[in-house]
């Protein structure tokens, strides 16, 4: 009745253009291929992030190597220059190295944004979310979350129904925000071979892709355990734009703004827990005739042997602990943090830009993979348990939401660990 009423009167001009947006929609929101075509474009974005930013990363790799190198020419032996190379310089260095990956990223996801395609995948979505108890709607938040939680959880603001939004918000954190990006970029660059899988596929990028995926997969099932019993439909309204070609203007400021956040944090956060954690690393020093490394003595290791016996059935080691701990402030830090320790306890040849060697000669792969896992889930970002304090006004949700992503997160690690063992030793 509604198409009759409208031939009456409204006249439709088609142009060439709404043709062309008819037949691409035919295909971008069919149940089937529509489905397919997302996975493919993700499954590319994934790829894209290690196979394109490799040769940018040498490159600041060689950039930063080479600071570090000329400050610690000019700087006389002693604590300044340590301050200076092992704690500023290697803290920032060890993650700024990632940028390109980081940006690559948000270049897929704003392009995608841009041309039209995110509300159609939201679309698409809607039956999947369904699934879960969810609607289409919490798909734009949890996106956003791929960014960085905390404007994911802002923007859920625009989910009506309170229980849908709460549900979100409580989900938000299992997606991999851009700071999980160095710590994965770290481990899989260390442990998992760069080759290719039938010819076509990066190995690492798979991996990636699994670890983006697992997030996904373990948010849509808790989201469903804590919809269970309900039974009310939300359907969902929502305007289709028209197709346009990104603005590679628009896309540029939006780049450089997210560059310009990131660097901030490097300047700002990562770069005074960096110092913080080369005078614990640094401090106190071994006595007279002390064998072992010195970091032993230091505050660092007795903070990381202390905490031990708990993360040592997941197969971390004191180390990681150590890491751990600032990762709390900003999940990125922990690649900076491991730079710091292992650049502090090993022999003066080995710096921050041999990380992924030393890593890949002392740490199992079982450990590796513990850790990957562990990363997917525990909530280190004190921000993004803010940001659900302030959203929710209750600390209630804030532990809530600590408690069962640790739970998740300890769990999943064990597991990884001993399935590890049992397969490959």
């Amino acid at each position: 009745e509604v198409h009759r009423l409208l031939g009456l009167c409204v006249t439709r001009v088609r142009t060439g253009r709404k043709k062309l947006e008819d037949v691409l929609d035919r295909w971008v929101l069919h149940p089937v291929w529509g489905m397919a075509i997302l996975f493919v474009l993700l499954f590319i974005m994934f790829q894209a992030v290690f196979s394109w930013a490799q040769p940018f990363m040498d490159g600041l790799q060689s950039l930063m190597d080479g600071f570090g190198a000329f400050v610690g020419s000019i700087l006389p032996e002693g604590v300044l220059r340590g301050l200076a190379v092992d704690g500023i310089i290697a803290g920032a260095g060890t993650v700024i190295v990632f940028l390109p990956q980081i940006l690559i990223l948000f270049l897929w996801i704003l392009a995608l944004e841009e041309s039209g395609y995110l509300p159609r995948a939201a679309f698409m979505l809607d039956r999947l979310m369904a699934s879960a108890g969810l609607s289409g709607r919490s798909f734009i938040p949890l996106l956003s979350s791929f960014a960085c939680a905390v404007p994911g959880i802002m923007s859920t603001r625009t989910i009506q129904n309170p229980r849908d939004r709460m549900v979100t918000i409580l989900i938000a954190p299992l997606m991999t925000c851009s700071a999980r990006l160095p710590v994965y970029a770290l481990l899989i660059g260390a442990f998992i071979p760069h080759r290719r899988v039938l010819g076509v596929f990066n190995l690492q990028g798979l991996v990636l892709f699994a670890l983006y995926a697992l997030g996904i997969v373990s948010a849509l099932a808790v989201a469903r355990l804590l919809k269970t019993g309900e039974r009310e439909e939300h359907p969902l309204l929502l305007e289709l734009p028209d197709y346009r070609m990104p603005s590679l203007r628009n896309l540029a400021q939006e780049l450089w703004q997210r560059a310009r956040i990131f660097l901030s944090r490097v300047g700002g956060i990562i770069v005074t827990l960096s110092v913080i954690m080369w005078a614990l690393s640094s401090y106190p020093a071994p006595p007279p005739g002390a064998t072992g490394p010195a970091i032993d003595w230091s505050l660092a290791g007795r903070i990381g042997h202390f905490m031990l016996p708990l993360f040592q059935p997941i197969g971390f080691n004191w180390q990681i602990c150590v890491a751990l701990i600032p990762g709390l402030a900003a999940r990125e830090v922990a690649v900076s943090a491991l730079g710091t320790v292992y650049s502090v306890g090993a022999a003066d040849t080995d710096t921050a830009a041999s990380l992924m060697p030393l890593l890949s000669s002392q740490w199992s792969l079982g450990t590796a993979l513990s850790l990957l896992v562990w990363y997917v889930y525990a909530p280190q970002c004190f921000s993004t348990l803010a940001v659900i304090r302030r959203e929710t006004a209750s600390w209630r949700m804030v532990w809530i939401t600590a408690l069962y992503l640790f739970a998740m997160a300890y769990g999943a690690a064990f597991i990884t660990y001993h399935i590890t063992l049992m397969l490959a030793g």
